[in-house]
Formats: C-alpha cells, structure tokens, sequence
C-alpha cells in the first residue's frame, strides 16, 4: 500500500458516514470535464478519450483541474465506466459526435457463456492513475474511485452501444433471464474485484453508476439492477488501515425505490434531480446519507436563480448530518464554468448558515 499525506479535509467523507460537517461538502459528476477549457486542451493533447483515460499523467492532470479551480471537497477518479468490460474482450472504441460502442458485443448465448473475468493486468492504468492522483492531491480532498454498476455495464455490452429503448438486452431479460444473470454475476464479481484495487490503489471512497437502472420495471429492477449493486456492495473493502471507505450508490430515475435502495448496505445513495431530498430524506431516516440532487440546468440560468435553487435542495433536506451536495446527473459540457463557482460557494455559504444555531 503506498504511503499519502494526511487528509486535510474530510467533510465529505464524513458526511458520508452521517457524522455532523461544519457545512454541506460538494462535489459534481463529471466534474472533470468538456465545460472546461483547460480539459479541453489536455483532451487534444491526448488526441481521443481513451488516449486521455488510459494515460495516467494525463488522467491524473484532467482530475485536479476542477479541485484547482473550485473549492470541491473530493475529487473523482477521471476514468470510463466502460472500461471493465473493455477489459473483459468486447474491444471498446469511440465514435465521434456518437459514444462509445462495442467491436465485440453479447449477441448469442456462445458469446455470453464464453464472456470471462477482465484479463489480469489489463485494468492497471487505472490503478496507477489512482495512486497517482492521490499522491498528486497531497491531502487536499479524497479521492473517489467508480464503476459502471452490473446492469448498467451489461446494458452496453448486449446492445453494443448506448440505447434509449434497450429493446435488445429487454428482449436477452424476459426471454432469455439464464443469460441475463450469467452476464450480471459476472459483472458484479468484476465490479467488486475492479473497486476493491481502485481502494487499494488510495482511492478513500467509491461509487456505482446504475445510469439504466431506471430503464426498468418494477420488479424487474429488483432482480437484474439491485440484486447485483447488493452482491458487489457485499464484497467491497469497507475499511483501509483502519479507515472506513465510504460506498456511494446512484440510479438514475430510481428515486420510487430509495427505501430498497438505502436497504443493501452502501453508505449513501445518490438522488437525481426528479427525487424530493426532504421526503426522500424522511423515508429512509438515517440509514445511509443522501448525494444530490440539483437539476444540472439550473446551471445555465443566472446567478440569483442558482442561489435560490441550491438553497431550496439544502433547505429540503434540512439541518441533519449526512448530506453531499452534488448534481442529480453529470454537468453538461455546455455549462459555464463561472455557473459552477457561483453553486459552490452557495452550497458552502448557505449549509454553514443552516448550521448556525438560533
């Protein structure tokens, strides 16, 4: 285990952990990003995406961008979500203007039966982008560290690219639901073992993307999206030399099921911006702490019209440990970086005011 400075500021890992903060730390999904235009250099610098992910200098240098420009209270890996079941063969490759998409997809039962565990050492740029992030932080904040959730990986595998409708891997799930969880047992044993060296590697928390999660029924949520969020959780590394490591869970368009979300042991799950923090807040009292969950337009309308928004999300959930503030989905690469100063500075300001006794 590499050795690493003293943490200076650990408001969000404490609020994680629902112990009282001075003030409500933030931080934003995506935060190192196209909105800004030092990434952008450092992006054509790397010349594609993938150039960028898979360079740890680079990934290390896109991290600290934000947490240089903003007073954020964590920073998060810079990395993909799609970069475990790269690894696992499907041969990822971006198309400009159109995502990410898969050489090799899930498309018959010989390609899902012959699908295997990452190939060992493939995933080590990532790890050695953690450990030299934190490094390279210096105590500053903690370091976050993520993973696609199972379904959500899944869901790229079988349609081979991004999807609104998902009406492959739903067709793979009703009449095929064997293939369907060999895919996800698989996922999730990845999932675990892909977070477990990310916190080896120094990462202090981490988090699970369930962005399709939402995509499904009722019921079938349940089954192929929250089961398997609940296996990995079960296998995490929740303690590192006698500190607690923090596990983040978020589906987009999940919030009707937070109570059975708040139920599979993370510490906190995230919130999109449809979710009511304060009632979301009340139903799950304090089993886990709450991320979230600013609508991420705000941050193009003016500055008063910022303030009042983020003041009304801290309101809503009101005087209690176990908040972090933070957008209910990635910022928008179209969003002005001033916008972003203008939120930070609220939500610190405002939680500190909120705190104040009398």
């Amino acid at each position: 285990m590499p050795q690493f400075a003293p943490l200076q500021n650990d408001t969000f890992l404490r609020a994680l952990l629902r112990q009282p903060t001075d003030y409500t730390p933030v931080w934003l999904m995506r935060q190192a990003g196209r909105y800004l235009p030092e990434y952008r250099a450092t992006r054509q610098k790397a010349g594609s995406f993938m150039g960028l992910a898979t360079n740890p200098d680079l990934a290390t240098e896109v991290t600290l961008q934000p947490i240089d420009r903003y007073p954020l209270d964590a920073a998060i890996l810079f990395s993909d979500i799609l970069t475990v079941p790269d690894a696992m063969g499907l041969g990822l490759y971006f198309v400009e203007g159109e995502g990410p998409k898969f050489q090799r997809p899930l498309k018959t039962e010989g390609d899902v039966l012959a699908l295997r565990q990452p190939e060992p050492g493939s995933l080590d740029y990532v790890f050695k982008a953690v450990t030299q992030i934190r490094t390279a932080l210096n105590g500053r904040v903690p370091l976050i560290g993520f993973s696609g959730s199972p379904w959500t990986l899944a869901c790229y595998m079988v349609e081979g690219q991004g999807s609104r409708e998902f009406h492959t891997i739903k067709k793979m799930l009703y009449s095929r639901p064997d293939l369907m969880h060999h895919i996800l047992e698989t996922n999730a044993r990845a999932v675990a073992q892909y977070l477990n060296a990310q916190i080896d590697a120094g990462a202090q928390a981490v988090m699970v993307f369930d962005s399709w999660g939402g995509a499904l029924a009722d019921g079938a949520y349940q089954q192929f999206s929250l089961q398997y969020m609940q296996k990995v959780v079960s296998q995490l590394k929740r303690e590192q030399d006698g500190v607690r490591i923090p596990a983040i869970v978020f589906t987009k368009g999940g919030a009707h099921w937070a109570e059975e979300i708040a139920a599979i042991g993370a510490d906190a799950i995230g919130l999109d911006w449809t979710a009511d923090v304060g009632k979301i807040r009340a139903a799950v009292g304090d089993k886990v702490a709450l991320q979230g969950n600013l609508d991420p337009a705000i941050l193009f309308a003016q500055p008063e019209q910022i303030r009042a928004e983020v003041t009304r999300v801290l309101q809503s959930f009101g005087n209690h440990p176990g908040h972090v503030f933070n957008l209910g989905h990635g910022i928008s690469q179209f969003t002005p970086p001033e916008s972003v100063t203008v939120m930070v500075e609220t939500v610190h300001s405002v939680s500190r005011d909120l705190r104040r006794p009398g």
